[in-house]
């Protein structure tokens, strides 16, 4: 790794990591949100959900507008941090009752992160051709961490209008930080717009099936990241006694999948991407199913399966975009990154309101058992990827 990579993987993680707090940041701090805006019980999941449909709505027009490929990237992604930490902010002006108000707000969030996350793959996939597992695992490590930061910030004893002006306070200094950051020597020219774009980009098997995969992925992620909170508030109300602070506690275990995306993109380019992201799924869909048996179990026994959760539930993400820059052209690589994002967060919105309906139902015991079914069907598509594409080669 050269001198010149090596800056770029810093600034180019950070520049993520910072950004990504807005993503969480009213989600952390619900329990004081509920109070301070009257929220209704199905406002909790409302919050999120508008930040996710906001993201898939700006990552649709995005892939179908070719806004990836058409303007330089790290312009795209300083102009859309700055528009995602505004509307953040503008959460601070909300008051009692105006839940209309911060469903808008959110949405406008998750719109212009649409502009951020899979922009910032694509500078990064500029500047690693070999090692791109592990900078890529780096990425959504830095991902995971900032996406966890607001519950630090709430666990350091920040009310919510503290934690959420952190939050876009640290997004602005991202789009400073990604400024600093030149193109790669793999970075693709920008490209004609052309309607036949998604099209092309998803027209090789290999593009489909990481598509496939990560989907299965994606259906597990998000509602674990949204509602471990509650769920270990849930078992900790079971046990009686003896948790730590559910908000560090939170933090920790999402934070703990940055380390696994880091280990499992080094491992990655050694092994294979296919083989590490089906293994983390296999992995990540048994913890899913073992969080039924271990509710209500002490600190001592929750915690370390929830943490190895919190580390493979993630530590396959970047490969699947990994595998999409090695398997889509140049020239179309901006778009099917963002059409795999867009249709993997189309599906989060059904796991992060189905998990509350569940626990009306059955009780928090088993609100996580049905994510296992993504992971089964990704470690399907893995092993299909590595029948019919690996050993091909890959476009720089």
């Amino acid at each position: 790794m050269t001198s010149q990579q090596r800056r770029a993987l810093v600034l180019v993680a950070v520049s993520q990591l910072l950004a990504l707090g807005v993503w969480f940041s009213a989600t952390a701090v619900i329990p004081q949100l509920e109070q301070a805006w009257g929220l209704e019980p199905g406002g909790a999941a409302g919050v999120t959900l508008a930040v996710q449909i906001g993201f898939v709505a700006g990552a649709l027009v995005s892939a179908t507008l070719n806004v990836a490929d058409l303007f330089p990237a790290r312009a795209l992604f300083g102009a859309s941090a700055v528009l995602a930490a505004l509307a953040n902010l503008g959460l601070l002006l909300v008051g009692p009752g105006e839940v209309g108000l911060a469903y808008a707000l959110r949405f406008a969030t998750g719109l212009f992160l649409a502009g951020v996350y899979p922009t910032g793959l694509k500078v990064m996939a500029g500047w690693f051709r070999q090692g791109r597992g592990m900078a890529m695992g780096l990425m959504v490590g830095a991902l995971t961490v900032g996406s966890a930061s607001p519950h630090l910030v709430r666990g350091l004893g920040l009310d919510w209008r503290g934690v959420v002006a952190t939050a876009s306070v640290l997004t602005v200094a991202a789009s400073l930080l990604m400024a600093w950051v030149g193109d790669g020597p793999h970075d693709a020219m920008s490209s004609r717009f052309r309607w036949r774009q998604v099209a092309d980009a998803m027209s090789t098997r290999g593009t489909r099936l990481a598509t496939f995969g990560y989907l299965g992925h994606m259906w597990e992620l998000y509602a674990v990241w949204t509602w471990i909170g509650a769920y270990l508030a849930a078992s900790a109300g079971e046990a009686g006694s003896g948790y730590p602070s559910i908000p560090v506690l939170t933090f920790a275990i999402i934070a703990s999948g940055g380390v696994g995306a880091w280990i499992a993109g080094r491992m990655a380019d050694r092994s294979g991407r296919a083989l590490v992201a089906g293994g983390s799924m296999a992995i990540s869909g048994a913890c899913s199913l073992l969080s039924a048996a271990v509710f209500g179990a002490p600190a001592w026994l929750v915690v370390p399966v929830m943490v190895v959760w919190g580390v493979t539930v993630v530590s396959d993400s970047a490969q699947f975009s990994a595998m999409v820059t090695e398997t889509a052209t140049p020239e179309t690589r901006g778009t099917a990154l963002t059409m795999q994002t867009a249709l993997g967060f189309l599906l989060t919105m059904v796991t992060i309101w189905g998990v509350p309906r569940v626990t009306e139902v059955a009780g928090w015991r088993w609100a996580f058992v049905g994510l296992a079914i993504g992971p089964a069907l990704g470690v399907a598509a893995m092993a299909r990827f590595r029948q019919v594409m690996e050993g091909r080669p890959a476009y720089p």
